[in-house]
């Protein structure tokens, strides 16, 4: 498989795992009234301040496995205790080894709005996320159609939830604004190739509008990066492997943040 193809085989493995638990939208809305209170993410990331969304994260396509978490529950609290505003679990499983189980059981475990990260391609898992309890989760623009993208961020709405739309181009950064996106990530990584650049966050970041929270994710590890991003005008960043790696997540936190 040529690098250029990783998201479109990413998608296609998640289409395959969907396919063996999905069940009809209207027994997904009965359960709707069943489902937990959210914790408002929006309201999270829109605190003065650099804001943090920290990941639990085993593994990425580009790095392989970063860390061995057997415990998500017991990093997640660290993850709440070092100062983070959001708490972002991976429910991928083939290619970052995560699980709908982990958002379970970080959720109920922590106070934060937790962020269900993963390449939602269907209607049924914005559903599910809602049941899950998912405050925010993940629309990756170059991974959706135009209507899909629409319709898929207006259901989140309508369920509740936030939805964190992210980009990669300035042509994409268009596409979120269209549609009204009040949260807008800005990936430093290209999915097609896996490759990051600072520069992404550079051409993209200042041309956002101030009424749109601003998150830079991917590739940030340093004090000097987290600053260099809020200069640009993000609000908040996304950090995975430096924190799972880190042998003192709080302290680690406190560090980037300058807290």
């Amino acid at each position: 498989m040529s690098e250029s193809n990783v998201l479109t085989s990413i998608i296609e493995g998640v289409l395959e795992d969907v396919e063996k638990r999905a069940r009809p939208i209207k027994q997904l809305q009965d359960q709707l009234q069943d489902a937990p209170v959210l914790r408002g993410a929006y309201q999270s990331l829109s605190k003065p301040g650099m804001r943090l969304i920290a990941e639990v994260k085993r593994a990425s396509p580009s790095k392989g496995e970063l860390a061995v978490i057997e415990d998500p529950q017991s990093l997640s609290a660290k993850y709440q205790e070092g100062g983070a505003d959001l708490i972002s679990v991976l429910t991928e499983e083939r290619r970052f080894k995560g699980s709908i189980a982990d958002l379970i059981s970080v959720r109920s475990t922590i106070k934060l709005p937790v962020l269900r990260k993963d390449f939602i391609v269907t209607e049924f898992q914005i559903y599910e996320s809602r049941i899950l309890g998912a405050d925010l989760i993940l629309l990756i623009v170059a991974g959706l159609s135009k209507s899909q993208l629409e319709d898929f961020y207006q259901l989140s709405i309508e369920l509740g939830m936030d939805a964190l739309v992210e980009v990669h181009d300035l042509q994409e950064a268009e596409k979120a604004l269209a549609i009204n996106a009040r949260i807008i990530g800005v990936n430093s990584r290209n999915l097609k190739t896996l490759e990051v650049s600072d520069q992404v966050f550079q051409r993209i970041l200042p041309q956002l509008p101030k009424s749109v929270i601003k998150v830079a994710e991917s590739g940030i590890s340093s004090r000097a990066q987290v600053e260099l991003v809020e200069q640009l005008g993000a609000n908040a960043v996304l950090i995975g492997e430096s924190l799972v790696r880190a042998g003192n997540p709080v302290h680690t936190i406190k560090e980037l943040l300058s807290r």
